[in-house]
Parts: structure tokens; sequence; C-alpha cells
């Protein structure tokens, strides 16, 4: 292998573990969105709303 090739091969390798870096919190942040979301809605409907006929 050239001294090019291995080169390109740590620079593939080294984007890949900032990719992957940046994507677990992501994750992260996208699970809690929508956990949040969930419970707001859950709460939401609990709420008694009063009645608009009489």
């Amino acid at each position: 292998m050239t001294e090019d090739e291995q080169r390109k091969i740590r620079e593939r390798e080294e984007i890949a573990a900032r990719v992957a870096a940046f994507r677990a919190p992501q994750e992260k942040f996208q699970r809690e969105r929508e956990e949040y979301f969930v419970s707001t809605l859950d709460n939401a409907r609990k709420v008694e709303r009063p009645s608009l006929w009489p």
C-alpha cells in the first residue's frame, strides 16, 4: 500500500468516527424530543375542558 492510500484510509476512518460521534447525541436529542412530545400530548389530553354546548 502506498503512503497516499494509507493517508486516504486514515482520513476515511477519521470521518467515520466524527460522523458516529455526531450521530449519537443527535439520536439522543431526537428521542428526548419525542418523549417530551408524547408526555406533553398526554398531559394535554388529561385536562378537562369546558363544554362548548350547554
